[in-house]
């Protein structure tokens, strides 16, 4: 199953589980909308004809929902009986930090096998180096970001881009190296220092007109709340907003992402032969490895802070 928001590579995960599953021996059976799939019984027997030409195709061929009913102990129960009644013997949950977290209770409510693939565009999965969908949206930012330098270079303006992460800065960070941005307002960073003081005292009033900021999106502190304060404090520059959104869900995925998403499926597989439960497969210093759910759920992966100060030299 695929479950919570969607990720650039979750059908080439798809497609590796089930044709490896199938090359060693298991049926394979597709289910659909995530937990709500599970509960409401929508489970149909999987081929490799079900997953051939979709390695290329962004999105998820299998949907994917945020199931509300599944947060609730009958709610569990009946996709454990749909489990059951099926003759499901394990589950392959693609997604992210909350799928992760619906699989991990699961597991320990009804003591059933649950593999995780890290799924999501955020790349906040702990116990692996990169998530399946984080390097095709950090092309898609970069390629937009690319087009809205040509118009902030022209008319002389500060960019506020907002891009996805709310409680994670790696595409924020990450995005701003690779389109030569001049700063990146961050959680990972958020400390008794303005973000935005410090930006504006060391780069833009000294020698730019023009620049490019990017923010991960916050309800209270996103790419809304800075255009408007340098608005207020510094009305000299003229200001916009690029608010990205959805657009950085969809897509071709990478290679990066397809590789991944091919390592990681038929890794799920050789975990189940091999006994494992309860775990995520990541993928660290180019090895695939099993991260327990408890240990790939936690919130606090690392931000290398190496990359703030990259980014700090670059963009002066």
């Amino acid at each position: 199953m695929t479950s919570g928001g969607d990720a650039p590579g979750m059908n080439a995960a798809i497609r590796a589980v089930t044709r490896a599953g199938i090359y060693n021996g298991f049926k394979i059976k597709g289910i659909y909308r995530g937990w709500d799939g599970l509960i409401n019984n929508e489970i149909q027997d999987f081929t490799t004809e079900n997953v051939s030409g979709i390695i290329m195709m962004g999105g998820t061929i299998l949907k994917t929902a945020r199931s509300k009913e599944f947060m609730t102990a009958e709610g569990r129960k009946k996709a454990y009986d749909n489990m059951v009644n099926a003759g499901i013997d394990a589950l392959v949950i693609i997604g992210g930090n909350g799928s992760l977290t619906g699989a991990r209770i699961f597991a320990e409510e009804y003591d059933v096998c649950c593999i995780g693939l890290p799924g999501t565009i955020d790349n906040d999965l702990y116990g692996t180096d990169s998530t399946i969908g984080y390097d095709t949206t950090m092309n898609t930012i970069m390629e937009c970001v690319d087009r809205i330098r040509d118009t902030a270079q022209s008319h002389e303006r500060i960019f506020f881009v907002e891009v996805m992460g709310r409680d994670a800065g790696f595409l924020a960070q990450n995005s701003a190296i690779a389109c030569g941005a001049e700063a990146a307002i961050i959680p990972e960073d958020s400390t008794d220092v303005d973000q935005l003081a410090r930006f504006m005292e060391r780069g833009i009033r000294k020698s730019k007109k023009s620049c490019i900021v990017i923010v991960s999106e916050s309800p209270k502190c996103g790419a809304l709340y800075y255009a408007d304060r340098v608005k207020k404090e510094f009305p000299d520059y003229d200001v916009r907003v690029s608010i990205l959104g959805h657009l950085q869900r969809g897509g071709r995925p990478t290679a990066h992402d397809r590789v991944l998403a091919a390592r990681t499926g038929v890794g799920a597989i050789e975990a189940i032969m091999q006994g494992q439960r309860n775990v995520m497969i990541g993928v660290r210093y180019n090895e695939v490895v099993y991260v327990p759910f408890n240990e790939a759920i936690r919130s606090d992966k690392p931000m290398d802070k190496k990359l703030i100060k990259v980014l700090d030299e670059l963009s002066i």
